[in-house]
């Protein structure tokens, strides 16, 4: 299927077609003795994804585990669906995330009030999954790939309080979820992920320190795909917040509302991505992935927080 890319070490990116668009969420198959779903894109996409895990040989009964990064509904939207797809999974998420899974009402009333009518189009409906079947993570908590394989999950909670990221023991892929940003492959772009309501800058800095400590030989952005150029990425997506953070913070201290504040911040950005200049496709997937009004709102958010 030309939705899945090997990357190695049992490794399979699955391109979830979110909203018909390839290249803007990935989910990750690890295909061990236990195969693993890491993220499983939104709704919508769940049969795209059990498609892929068919075409990979795996079947109704063999998926052992399916972890999210965090719930927002890009990565997490589908586990209800993919859930009863695999009855045997375990579902395994943070554990500030686990009542959200498990009865997703709040999840979905707060998700409509901020995307409206392209909710249906964009995500889908968030299925409930039976709380017997979540296990919850702490600060760290560790998935069995069997084999002695294992993937670690470290709290990372910068861009969403119910975040972890995952290293894999035996390849030492770091996924990233969002806590790194956003990572556009075809111009090698990065950009902050800041939305409303979780995000703080200190936190996020923290998290992506972690990420440094933990030695990751490869890092795979759910936005999008697999970076082996591990420290500079890193270094970078630390910078992107300050910038993101520096122009906001201006913005709110002239005074600017939301939309002025984020034409600045947009305006003033502009050079920083080769994606902004390329055609127009790239450009509108570059939005769809971080978008700018979003990543300006969580950080007024933040600043209302710390500096009222």
């Amino acid at each position: 299927m030309d939705n899945i890319t090997a990357l190695g070490g049992d490794v399979y990116e699955i391109d979830t077609r979110m909203a018909g668009f390839s290249g803007i969420t990935a989910g990750y198959l690890i295909l061990g003795d236990r195969p693993c779903l890491v993220e499983t894109g939104t709704s919508t996409s769940a049969p795209v994804v059990r498609d892929a895990l068919a075409s990979l040989g795996v079947g109704p009964d063999d998926l052992a585990t399916v972890v999210v990064t965090h719930i927002h509904l890009d990565h997490a939207g589908g586990v209800g669906d993919i859930a009863g797809f695999y009855p045997q999974a375990e579902i395994v998420v943070h554990e500030k995330g686990a009542r959200h899974l498990a009865d997703p009402s709040r999840l979905m009333a707060s998700a409509r009030m901020v995307w409206g009518d392209k909710l249906d189009t964009l995500f889908g409906e968030l299925s409930p999954t039976e709380a017997s079947r979540i296990r919850a993570l702490g600060d760290t908590g560790a998935v069995d790939l069997g084999n002695g394989r294992t993937l670690s999950s470290h709290y990372s909670p910068g861009h969403a309080k119910h975040h972890v990221g995952l290293i894999d023991s035996e390849t030492g892929d770091l996924y990233v979820g969002d806590a790194a940003g956003v990572y556009l492959p075809q111009t090698g772009d990065l950009r902050p992920a800041t939305p409303p309501p979780d995000f703080d800058l200190g936190t996020a800095l923290d998290s992506i320190a972690l990420f440094e400590a933990l030695g990751p030989q490869r890092l795979l952005f759910s936005h999008y795909g697999p970076v082996t150029d591990v420290a500079a990425t890193l270094e970078r997506s630390a910078e992107e917040l300050r910038i993101w953070v520096d122009l906001t913070r201006q913005a709110r201290s002239e005074g600017m509302d939301l939309d002025h504040a984020v034409a600045m911040v947009r305006e003033r950005t502009r050079e920083r991505y080769a994606a902004l200049k390329a055609d127009e496709a790239t450009a509108e997937q570059f939005e769809l992935l971080s978008g700018a009004p979003s990543n300006v709102a969580g950080i007024l958010h933040w600043l209302d927080r710390v500096q009222p």
